[in-house]
C-alpha cells in the first residue's frame, strides 16, 4: 500500500510538472510587432508542447526594460522564457543595457529580413526617410548605395548629410501615413508589416532589402520571398561595378546582422536544460507541422527557423562581427550622421 501511495504521488508530481505553465516574456505592449508575432507563435507551440504558454508583456523605452527584467530576475524561474527582437540586438551593440546574449541558450529563432519600399518611379537620389534607432541599417544601406566605394567613414557621413533627408519624430503610424501621402519617398518594414502596409499600396514598389545571414559562412544570401537583384550588396555591385567592402561596410554588416539575425528569437536561461529540451522538442514539432508553419508564414513569409544549437550558432557568428573598428564606426555614424545617442562598448570586443 505504501509503495502504491508513493507511486501515485510520484505520478501526480510528474503530471503536474509536465503541465506546468510556461511564461513567455515579451518586451512590448499589446499590438506591437513582436507581441503580435509572439502571440501567433505561442499558439502554435502550445499545440506541440502540451502546456499553456502565457505572454507577459513588459513594455518600456526602446523595449529595453523587459529584457533587463528578464536578465536580472525572471530568467531564474525554471518555466520562464523570453522573446527578443532586432531592436534589442541593436541596443546590445550601442547602449548601456543589462542583458547579455552569451548568458542564454537558444530555443529557436527566425532568420528574418527588413524590406524597404519606395514611391513608384522615384530614383531615390534624394531619399526622404523616417529616422529612428531601428532604421540605422537602412541609413547605412542608403549611404552605401548612394555614395559608392572607397570612401572613409567621414566621407560617408558627409555624403549621407548631403543626400538623405532623415525625418525625425515620427511614430510608426505617422511614418506609414507620411509614406502613403508621398511626404516620405522611402520606408521600411519587417516582412509581416511590409506585406500589410506597403505591398497593397498601388503607388509603392520594392526598393531594397538586406538579405539573410548564413550563420555557417557569415555571408549574406538572397531572400527568395522577393525578386532577385534587390539585396543591398547586389544593388551596390550593379551600380558601382564592385562588391561593397571596407570599414563602413563592416559597420553596416555588424548592425544589420544583429538586428535581422536576432529579429525574432526565443531564449531560456543558460543551464535550464529541462525547459530548453521541452521547448526545443515542441519547436521541432511545430516546424514539421504544415498547418503550424502555414499559420506563421501567412504573417511573416517563408523564413528558416534555427532551433537549439543552430540558434546558438547564429548568435556566435554574430559576435565574430564585433570588432573594435566596426563598433567604433557604428557609434561614430550614429552620433555624427544620425544624431543618435550611442556609446562604444569596449567589453564587447574580444
Amino acid at each position: 500500500m505504501k509503495n502504491l501511495v508513493l507511486g501515485i504521488v510520484a505520478s501526480l508530481f510528474m503530471f503536474t510538472s509536465a503541465m506546468a505553465e510556461v511564461t513567455m516574456v515579451v518586451p512590448q505592449k499589446p499590438g506591437q510587432g513582436t507581441t503580435v508575432w509572439a502571440d501567433i507563435v505561442k499558439k502554435e507551440l502550445e499545440k506541440h508542447l502540451g502546456e499553456k504558454i502565457t505572454l507577459r508583456l513588459i513594455p518600456g523605452a526602446r523595449d529595453i526594460p523587459g529584457i533587463n527584467a528578464w536578465h536580472n530576475d525572471l530568467r531564474f524561474d525554471e518555466n520562464t522564457i523570453v522573446v527578443t527582437h532586432g531592436g534589442n540586438g541593436v541596443s546590445f551593440l550601442q547602449e548601456q543595457v543589462d542583458y547579455n546574449y552569451a548568458e542564454y541558450d537558444s530555443v529557436g529563432l527566425m532568420n528574418l529580413n527588413i524590406i524597404a519600399g519606395k514611391r513608384i518611379g522615384d530614383d531615390m537620389s534624394k531619399p526622404r526617410f523616417p529616422a529612428g534607432s531601428g532604421m540605422v541599417p537602412e541609413a547605412f544601406a542608403m549611404t552605401l548605395m548612394l555614395c559608392g566605394p572607397d570612401k572613409s567613414v567621414d566621407e560617408y557621413i558627409a555624403c549621407f548629410k548631403e543626400n538623405v533627408v532623415w525625418v525625425k519624430g515620427m511614430s510608426g503610424s505617422e511614418r506609414r501615413l507620411a509614406f502613403k501621402r508621398g511626404d516620405l519617398n522611402g520606408t521600411r518594414e519587417n516582412p509581416a508589416t511590409y506585406q500589410k502596409h506597403v505591398e497593397p499600396d498601388t503607388n509603392a514598389e520594392l526598393w531594397f532589402h538586406h538579405g539573410l545571414l548564413d550563420p555557417t559562412t557569415g555571408n549574406h544570401v538572397d531572400d527568395t520571398n522577393y525578386p532577385a537583384g534587390y539585396q543591398v550588396e547586389q544593388i551596390f555591385e550593379k551600380r558601382w561595378g564592385v562588391a561593397p567592402s571596407g570599414e563602413f561596410y563592416d559597420a553596416y554588416k555588424l548592425v544589420k546582422s544583429f538586428r535581422d539575425g536576432l529579429q525574432k528569437a526565443i531564449w531560456v536561461n543558460k543551464g535550464n536544460e529541462a525547459l530548453r529540451k521541452r521547448m526545443i522538442a515542441a519547436m521541432y514539432a511545430m516546424k514539421n507541422d504544415a498547418d503550424s508553419m502555414a499559420a506563421i508564414e501567412a504573417k511573416n513569409g517563408k523564413y528558416e527557423w534555427f532551433i537549439g544549437d543552430d540558434g546558438d550558432q547564429m548568435r556566435d557568428t554574430l559576435m565574430t562581427f564585433v570588432t573594435e573598428d566596426a563598433l567604433k564606426n557604428l557609434v561614430k555614424f550614429n552620433k555624427e550622421a544620425l544624431g543618435l545617442k550611442s556609446i562604444y562598448k569596449a567589453d564587447l570586443v574580444k
